[in-house]
């Protein structure tokens, strides 16, 4: 069924939730008391980027950081190599030889990676895309049901 202006993406609002887990549990809900779910959406509306800082990036750190990528990249092929190994020194070598040789190119590769930002930079974060609001939709044919389920659900608490 394609949108129109009579029915918004997703149908009709048949809930509107200040959480994401809020309308999860609402749509939760629904799915317990056996109500056919797979005509149901949730939409989250007014959407935000959040970026929340963690902490400062420096030389040292972005070289630790690629010794560590590289580290277990090393290691991954050194296991991989490691198979066709005739002897278990030869295992044991080529898993050595791997996480060193990616621990050693990996912090290079961090550290050059860090130079060149020329300090544009300096700080590591997270981002996160949230909504100010969620409403859950319906298709017009089970909305009635849905809202007469969720204002049962919103009065138990």
């Amino acid at each position: 069924m394609s949108a129109s202006v009579s029915m918004p993406l997703g149908g009709v609002q048949v809930g509107s939730y200040d959480s994401y887990e809020q309308a999860q549990a609402a749509v939760d809900h629904l799915s317990d008391e056996k109500f056919p779910v797979e005509n149901v959406t949730i939409i989250g509306t007014d959407l935000r980027m959040v970026e929340t800082v963690t902490g400062r990036m420096t030389m040292g750190r972005a070289i630790a950081a690629g010794a560590a990528a590289g580290a277990w990249w090393g290691l991954f092929v050194g296991l991989l190599l490691g198979i066709f190994a005739p002897d278990g020194s030869g295992w044991i070598g080529s898993v050595l030889t791997g996480l060193l040789i990616g621990l050693a190119f990996g912090a290079a590769f961090g550290g050059m990676g860090y130079a060149a930002t020329r300090g544009k930079r300096d700080f590591t974060s997270t981002n996160k895309i949230v909504a100010s609001r969620y409403d859950v939709m319906c298709h017009p044919a089970h909305a009635e049901q849905a809202r007469a389920l969720l204002a049962r659900f919103s009065l138990r608490g």
